[in-house]
């Protein structure tokens, strides 16, 4: 069986990659991610069947986080380094298996592939279409596809000392249940359903996680030019990574600059101390191409959203961390208390020009659930004297596509009384447009990365509350949301699960969503696509 992966909003026409993947990975390393994580369904089950307290895994909790993260669309083309992963799952899941009986494991347990020939050629058997009934497929990968967002969530919290067993046991769980062909259609959509309640519980976590840690984020007005001196670019998530790195340049002359979702940080009162802490450079993950070659300096991945370089001289600057990967790049790992030497990095960045200047000016966030809920009397007060008419849940990824220039067309064309909440990368198709204010409240209101779509959740939340609704959906609220990869997907499940209906999803519906179980979504929770920019503000405004 050839390569099969449709877990991105790219998938090749709408329907799967098959050849290569547009995002650039080849079909061995499709191959060894589905084998990777074959091998963790392998271990959930032990786990569940064997009854295995999660308490007592010690490292192979965090190792199976990491393998999940691996797999996520754009974080590791490495083969070399899946393999190895490959190699240490199976053995800690033979160090499980030395103390239960393996009877009634299946052959994900069990199975044996020493050398990169035998795991391909396993692979070829595991993959997504080793499930033949259509519809429970796609149970299947949807819920995989959420606890592959929840592991990414979860190996951040973990990175800043925040667990939580009943996460990891879920997790067990759910992989566990991808392998039960005695499951029904129907306990698959319930157990969708608890990946969406486990998806809050997750992205809470890493929410306290980061604020203990870094503080409450605050109102922030980022530069989007550049200094003179050299620098180092970071892009991805992990806010560990990045204050390590701003702790080693400190002093040195080297300026450190976000990229794409790394933005938000700058929003962390924590950060605000480092004056090398220079701005942001560039835009949504996939405007790297052309953005690394004129930022000149090295760039550091922290986690997914790796577009493969063209060049060489940009792949020589390129360094990866944690779960990303890509053979060729310098990759750097944690020693055993967590700690990361980014000294070539550093000393590369002195040997090269500052940046080129894209672009001056400044871009304003921070507006995460502490910062909004301090302003909520005049939040209300707006809503009740009709300045403000409808909020816009804008949240989610940003790609490629032409098709996405809808989002900003959408917020352009938005009624002057309205208000964009926004989270994740999908916020560069608008954030830099002059959208003005309503009484002071800047029509475009970012709280952060992806994960930090729980501070929209919150928000709609507490505005329920103050309002004095019985139902989420009775508030002015829209949501016409932007998917690319897996973590939008348990944002997704997340939102389901809180009750929140008539979702919108674009640009294209999910691959993974078989006719019968988008019907359902769309009957039980109102799930739709988009049209034109215009003709769904009418519906949304009607």
């Amino acid at each position: 069986m050839s390569m099969f992966c449709y877990q991105c909003q790219e998938a090749a026409k709408g329907k799967g990659c098959e050849i290569r993947g547009v995002c650039g990975k080849s079909e061995e390393t499709a191959k060894l991610q589905d084998l990777l994580v074959y091998t963790v369904k392998g271990i959930s089950e032990i786990v569940t069947k064997k009854g295995i307290d999660v308490n007592t895994l010690g490292a192979t909790n965090g190792e199976v986080l990491s393998s999940l993260f691996m797999t996520i669309t754009n974080a590791n083309f490495d083969d070399d380094a899946l393999e190895s992963q490959i190699r240490k799952m199976q053995a800690a899941r033979d160090a499980i298996l030395r103390g239960a009986p393996s009877e009634g494991l299946g052959d994900a347990a069990t199975y044996k592939a020493d050398r990169r020939e035998a795991m391909l050629e396993k692979a070829a058997s595991v993959g997504v279409k080793a499930t033949e009934n259509e519809d429970i497929r796609s149970l299947r990968e949807l819920i995989t596809y959420g606890v592959k967002g929840m592991a990414a969530y979860a190996e951040h919290a973990r990175n800043l000392g925040k667990e939580d067993p009943e996460i990891y046991a879920f997790i067990y769980k759910a992989m566990a249940a991808t392998l039960d062909s005695s499951l029904t259609a129907d306990a698959l959509v319930a157990l969708t359903l608890e990946t969406g309640k486990y998806g809050v519980n997750v992205m809470a976590l890493l929410d306290e996680a980061n604020t203990s840690r870094f503080g409450n984020p605050e109102i922030t007005k980022v530069s989007i030019g550049v200094r003179k001196n050299p620098s180092i670019l970071i892009s991805g998530h992990d806010l560990t990574d990045l204050e390590q790195l701003l702790e080693q340049t400190k002093g040195t002359g080297v300026d450190v600059y976000t990229h794409g979702e790394m933005l938000p940080a700058h929003y962390y009162p924590a950060f605000k101390k480092y004056d090398n802490f220079a701005g942001n450079y560039g835009n949504s993950w996939w405007k790297q191409l052309t953005e690394f070659e004129s930022f000149r300096g090295p760039i550091l991945f922290t986690t997914n959203c790796i577009v493969p370089p063209r060049s060489e001289e940009v792949k020589s600057r390129i360094f990866t961390t944690g779960s990303a990967g890509f053979p060729g790049c310098r990759h750097i790992s944690a020693d055993a208390n967590g700690k990361k030497d980014f000294s070539e990095v550093i000393a590369l960045a002195k040997t090269l020009p500052a940046p080129d200047e894209i672009e001056r000016g400044e871009i304003v966030g921070g507006f995460a659930h502490s910062q909004v809920m301090a302003v909520a009397d005049k939040v209300v007060d707006a809503v009740k004297s009709g300045a403000i008419r409808k909020f816009f849940v804008m949240a989610g990824c940003d790609g490629r596509m032409n098709s996405r220039e809808y989002y900003t067309e959408f917020a352009e064309k938005l009624p002057k009384d309205t208000v964009i909440l926004t989270a994740g990368c999908a916020k560069y198709r608008y954030n830099k447009l002059n959208l003005g204010d309503i009484g002071g409240i800047p029509r475009v209101l970012d709280a952060g990365q992806c994960n930090d779509s729980y501070s929209l959740a919150v928000i709609a939340l507490k505005l329920k509350e103050v309002f004095g609704l019985d139902d989420i959906n009775k508030l002015p609220i829209a949501y016409n949301i932007a998917w690319y990869e897996q973590k939008a997907c348990i944002v997704l499940l997340a939102l389901l699960y809180l009750g929140v209906k008539n979702i919108h999803l674009g640009p294209t519906l999910p691959a993974f969503l078989s006719p019968n179980v988008a019907k359902v979504l769309v009957e039980t929770f109102g799930i739709g696509g988009i049209g034109s920019a215009e003709d769904d503000i009418k519906m949304f405004m009607a």
